[in-house]
């Protein structure tokens, strides 16, 4: 009876073994995005002077304990039958932003600003009012095609879309967590706020170079 005992305790441990090391060695797992908590429609640059540009900040995390290797991240835009990809991804913090050209994504999650810019081929959307399909596509390392993360649906209302018709204006979306829904509200870098910031980014290049 002891020898069985025994036995079925060995067996026991070996599973578990053999568990611990596929989920920690071989098993992919999956890249999860969690619902962010602001999304950006507006020029890009820090005085809203660029081209146009969907921003959006999130936690990006692994489902396996071997973490994730994101190849690219790009996004979908779709507004009554018009569909855009902004497949230039540039993440980060501020000050401290790069072209997405990898990520290492741990099970513990990595936490970034991503900017999604329209290509460079002359491509151009504009704002206007509508029901807009926002998906997030994202490509792991060796993998063929894209999966998609996540997709949020924004509503752009006629007023809004002529203020976002003013020089250097965004369109923020600030999700509320009680209400379960995004809430929409314009702002407009005023001039002497742009020429300042233009300064300080001046300022800033400057004593990097020496």
């Amino acid at each position: 009876m002891l020898t069985w005992f025994t036995f079925a305790i060995a067996c026991l441990a070996l599973c578990v073994s053999a568990i611990t090391a596929w989920l920690t060695f071989f098993h992919k797992g999956r890249l999860v995005m969690t619902q962010p908590t602001t999304v950006y429609f507006g020029p890009d640059g820090p005085s809203f002077d660029g081209r146009n540009k969907v921003y959006l900040r999130t936690l990006l995390y692994s489902t396996a304990k071997r973490g994730y290797a994101l190849e690219s991240l790009y996004l979908s835009l779709q507004r009554n039958g018009t569909k855009q990809n902004f497949n230039v991804w540039v993440c980060g913090e501020k000050g401290a932003l790069d072209r997405g050209s990898g990520l290492f994504v741990p099970q513990e999650g990595v936490t970034l600003a991503h900017h999604f810019l329209l290509p460079d081929d002359g491509a151009i959307f504009s704002f206007l009012a509508g029901a807009y399909t926002l998906s997030v596509y994202a490509k792991g390392g060796g993998e063929h095609k894209p999966t998609e993360l996540m997709t949020i649906r924004l509503s752009l209302s006629e007023s809004t879309a002529k203020e976002l018709l003013a020089p250097n204006t965004g369109l923020y979306f600030d999700w509320s967590h009680d209400q379960q829904t995004y809430h929409p509200h314009v702002r407009t870098m005023a001039r002497k706020e742009a020429n300042l910031k233009n300064l300080l980014q001046f300022i800033e290049q400057e004593n990097t170079a020496d």
